[in-house]
């Protein structure tokens, strides 16, 4: 099993359950492949750097995670057609 952390950003317009809602889907996408989520770090209301769809903040989350090397794609997958994510980033941690 490898360690993995999947950076997501969230759009800001929504309300807090909305939010919470997006990250259960995350997290359930998750086990769903196989893998262990062990850890969710909430960032908060960030300011972007540049524009995002018009938007100029956006809430960031790191998902903390114990998976196999075809997990992340899977979720990837799901995560790019998913409404109210703005950007995500899969990357594995070093051992």
């Amino acid at each position: 099993m490898n360690k993995y952390e999947l950076a997501v950003v969230v759009s800001a317009k929504l309300e807090d359950e909305a939010r919470a809602d997006v990250i259960e889907k995350v997290k359930a996408l998750v086990t769903r492949f196989g893998g262990n989520v062990t850890d969710v770090d909430e960032w908060g209301k960030r300011r972007f750097a540049y524009e995002i769809q018009k938007m100029k903040e956006g809430y960031y989350y790191f998902v903390h995670f114990e998976a196999d090397s075809t997990v992340p794609g899977e979720v990837e997958q799901r995560i790019r057609i998913m409404d109210n994510v703005l950007r995500y980033l899969c990357v594995k941690q070093e051992a």
